[in-house]
């Protein structure tokens, strides 16, 4: 086991020239590749930097770059602009599209018990450890896996091995990781590197993946004080010294803990980056636990359209809504349609403020009704705009017409807590 690179700080601003040579001389290091694939993340990942890593990557191969499959997990294809724009001249005919419900291999499965044990019994099921059938038959001699390390609500601290299981995993994987880690509780998980979710795919790691070729290339992201993002560090790697190194980092750097709780928060979706709830509820994972009790969290989504991006787990959404851990569980014992897609019953639970905090939607594609329905308030979208004119704030505390609120221009890039919860 081996780690190829470990360099970064919480100062540190690593130029793409920088993390171009970092790539390259790692690289260098593994000896003749010749058959390679590259498993970077969508454009929901854009800010990782992983488009300008995967477009190094197949500078440093060339043809021995045989394919690249985006880590979709549950979302959708890329399309054809998109991957232009965050991958730029790597030639589209290299782009694989994964399917999570049908291109699948199964490579071992995580014993029920020790999934029992880490859902302190609240489950008692085992747990596949799923790929895409490129990375098992395809006979790559390299799987490079490149993505961020930040805050993640599912498994604490997202990427290594979930890019791999999760990204590229079948429905069933995702599923029951999704239900476990909220089952657990969000609020238990999020900023920790070590967690039961992760405990699980580990599991899977040491006995299903060693037979597989993956480098994990990984990198921490945090912003300038100008409000610009900064590469604070790139960690290559082939276990999980990779990930804890960048984890340590993340956490300095996308972290904010609070010393007073937030009574109104205002946080934006870049409209090129959030198109439904499904995506956009970072807005709520991200801040919980800065929220004060019955505060209200103002969410302005100018590219929000629909709720799942998928079409099974949109209509799951519309009719279940995100009604709270308990109603949610009920519904899962219940109702055979929730029960067999539990990522979705998961992220009823993520999306739910619990009843502790306001939560107004303000979409530009989604009607009152529409947002009303699944349990969230409902605020126009023009007019919040208007008050709260994302050009016009800073990030963290602003005074507008002498309403105090603490503005987010991307929540996916950070997470923010009051001390007391943390």
């Amino acid at each position: 086991m081996s780690l190829y690179c470990a360099v970064g700080s919480a100062e540190s601003d690593l130029s793409s020239q920088r993390l171009k040579d970092l790539l390259a001389e790692s690289l260098s290091k593994l000896g003749e590749r010749n058959r390679v694939l590259a498993v970077p993340p969508d454009q929901t990942r854009e800010h990782s930097r992983a488009g300008e890593l995967t477009r190094y990557a197949w500078k440093h191969y060339g043809d021995r770059l045989k394919a690249i499959l985006p880590a979709l997990g549950t979302h959708v294809a890329m399309r054809p602009e998109q991957i232009s724009h965050m991958f730029g001249d790597v030639p589209q005919e290299l782009f694989r599209v994964h399917n999570w419900r049908t291109d699948i291999e199964t490579l071992g499965e995580v014993p029920a018990k020790f999934v029992r044990e880490q859902s302190e019994g609240k489950l008692n099921y085992a747990w596949p450890a799923q790929v895409n059938k490129l990375l098992a038959r395809g006979g790559f001699d390299l799987i490079l896996s490149i993505g961020q390390v930040v805050p993640h609500e599912v498994i604490g601290m997202a990427n290594y091995n979930k890019n791999i299981l999760v990204g590229t995993g079948g429905r069933e994987g995702i599923n029951r990781s999704h239900y476990l880690g909220a089952v657990y509780g969000m609020e238990r998980i999020m900023g920790r590197a070590a967690n039961p979710v992760r405990n699980v795919l580990n599991y899977a790691s040491d006995h299903f993946l060693q037979h597989l070729p993956i480098v994990y290339v990984q990198t921490v992201v945090g912003r300038r004080a100008d409000g610009g993002l900064a590469v604070r560090g790139l960690y290559i790697g082939d276990d999980v010294e990779c990930f804890d190194r960048a984890a340590e980092l993340s956490l300095k750097v996308n972290f904010e803990i609070l010393d007073t709780p937030i009574k109104k928060a205002v946080v934006y979706l870049d409209p090129a980056e959030f198109h439904s709830t499904w995506l956009g509820n970072k807005a709520v994972y991200r801040t919980r636990m800065a929220l004060a009790d019955n505060a209200e969290l103002v969410i302005l989504a100018p590219g929000v359209k629909e709720f799942g991006e998928d079409k099974t787990i949109d209509s799951l959404i519309r009719k279940y809504g995100y009604n709270g851990t308990p109603a949610t569980l009920k519904a899962v014992e219940a109702n055979a349609d929730l029960a067999n897609d539990l990522s979705a019953a998961a992220h009823l639970i993520h999306g739910s403020s619990e009843g502790r905090f306001k939560i107004t939607w303000c979409p530009a594609f989604l009607t009152r009704q529409e947002v009303e329905g699944v349990g969230f308030s409902y605020g126009d979208l023009n007019a919040m705009l208007t008050r709260y004119d994302p050009s016009k704030l800073s990030l963290g505390v602003n005074q507008v017409d002498g309403e105090e609120i603490f503005f987010i221009s991307n929540p996916g890039l950070g997470l923010w807590a009051h001390r007391s919860r943390f």
